[in-house]
């Protein structure tokens, strides 16, 4: 249902990607999921880090989304998205991330890591998390496709993403040349599958 898809992109049709947006469009996921939902989210952009100002990270570095106002009004810290989008997640929701940006691998502060490096693909629990209390009585149920864009993705989207729209194109049948039209198609091989 078109209700239920929020695109911001900076195209000068849908709403500007603004640290704002993005914030609220997690904010919004968190507030009408409930147990039993399926949640697509997917940001291609820029990412990037910065240096850690609570000191919870290993190698010195929150991961960070670049909105495109972020001169102004700062780059979206894998903190906060962990606590605005993560923790507050309803038990019982299943939730699907795609980060299409480099430092993408642990943007989400989750107690996973997905290594791709050519020798090793896989996804692994982060050993030094307490599962036990990790979100406290709620256990966020998710899959992640999290990787580090790999640079070039011509025509104005990430790597991931044109692979992606390709896919659909040969489930679909469709021309994919809108993230409208994706989402649809996304929505339509999600339901087919139920």
């Amino acid at each position: 249902e078109e209700d239920n898809i929020m695109v911001l992109m900076d195209d000068g049709i849908h709403h500007e990607p603004t640290r704002d947006s993005i914030l609220s469009g997690y904010r919004r996921l968190v507030a009408e999921s409930v147990a039993g939902d399926t949640v697509f989210c997917h940001y291609s952009g820029h990412g990037g880090r910065l240096v850690d100002d609570d000191g919870d990270e290993d190698d010195g570095y929150d991961e960070t989304l670049i909105p495109v106002d972020f001169e102004h009004a700062g780059q979206i810290r894998d903190d906060v998205l962990f606590n605005e989008f993560v923790r507050p997640m309803a038990e019982g929701v299943t939730v699907t991330c795609l980060m299409d940006c480099c430092h993408s691998g642990t943007v989400l502060d989750l107690p996973y890591r997905f290594v791709a490096d050519g020798d090793d693909v896989q996804m692994r629990a982060d050993e030094s998390v307490d599962f036990e209390g990790f979100l406290g009585p709620a256990f966020w149920t998710a899959g992640i496709i999290a990787a580090t864009s790999l640079g070039g993705g011509g025509g104005g989207v990430g790597e991931i993403f044109g692979a992606i729209m390709d896919c659909c194109r040969c489930l679909c049948g469709a021309i994919m040349d809108s993230c409208e039209c994706l989402c649809g198609c996304l929505c339509d091989c999600l339901e087919d599958n139920e």
